[in-house]
């Protein structure tokens, strides 16, 4: 199932995407919320009718760097032995269609592609036998980086945690298998040019890996995203660029880059 969040009216719900024409797509609209007991009204609008938000409202975002050996190469990174995590804030999140706006403190602003994996359910010290039973779905998202700043200021926090830096949607793929995400196409286009392709094959640690790593040491949430690291390829965005990440299997999430302010 796929399920999307979007605004109609000034309100603001939950819907299951229908239909495989992008222009005959439409939402029966969720009673409740997803990651509880919920049931689908019957009641439908077209999508081409509503505004798509964020699929999710993390109270988290954990990303994890250096996730593919040749990505980490490109930028002259050791590989990690182990997971490499870091935290993009919630007020980093925007959804389809939303302006990434290139922040001011930056001359340098970079795409990367990568896979989220949304949680369903509170966990902790999760085991690897059940990191499936506390996946939600996964979704498409854009780790936009101030590569000038991460270089000169080394802590990442700025340089990936500005607002609009975290593109998140379409909507959440619920139906993948742990098994097939774990295989997935993952490739960016900027203004229609192919910048990126991999596969989540090529990740160095497997989903699995990222969650049991990430929740060995913090509670995760309903809706909680975890970034599982983008493929080579990375390189700039300019004002005025589309940029579109498409993941096999869930769809594709485009924004536009604007000048803040």
């Amino acid at each position: 199932m796929r399920i999307a969040r979007f605004s109609i009216d000034g309100n603001v719900a939950f819907g299951a995407v229908e239909g495989d024409k992008q222009d005959e797509l439409v939402l029966d609209i969720i009673k409740g919320i997803p990651f509880a007991d919920h049931e689908l009204s019957g009641t439908k609008v077209p999508l081409n009718k509503v505004r798509l938000l964020p699929p999710v409202l993390p109270n988290k975002v954990v990303a994890f760097g250096r996730n593919y050996a040749e990505h980490a190469r490109e930028l002259s990174n050791e590989v990690p032995d182990t997971p490499f995590a870091f935290f993009k804030p919630s007020t980093s999140v925007i959804g389809p269609g939303d302006d990434i706006q290139y922040p001011p403190f930056s001359e340098e602003l970079h795409h990367e592609a990568e896979l989220a994996v949304v949680i369903g359910r509170m966990c902790r010290e999760v085991p690897r036998e059940r990191v499936k039973d506390v996946i939600f779905g996964y979704t498409c998202a854009n780790d936009v980086t101030a590569r000038d700043v991460q270089r000169r200021e080394k802590q990442w926090a700025r340089a990936k945690g500005f607002d609009s830096s975290c593109p998140l949607g379409p909507w959440v793929e619920t139906d993948l298998t742990l098994e097939r995400a774990n295989d997935l196409t993952v490739q960016l286009t900027v203004n229609g040019q192919q910048r990126q392709l991999g596969r989540t094959s090529e990740m160095i640690h497997s989903i699995e890996d990222l969650v049991v790593n990430i929740s060995e040491a913090m509670t995760l949430l309903p809706g909680d995203v975890i970034l599982t690291g983008t493929p080579a390829g990375v390189g700039p965005l300019n004002v005025g660029d589309e940029v579109a990440v498409t993941i096999e299997g869930i769809g594709t999430l485009t924004n536009k880059v604007v000048k803040r302010g």
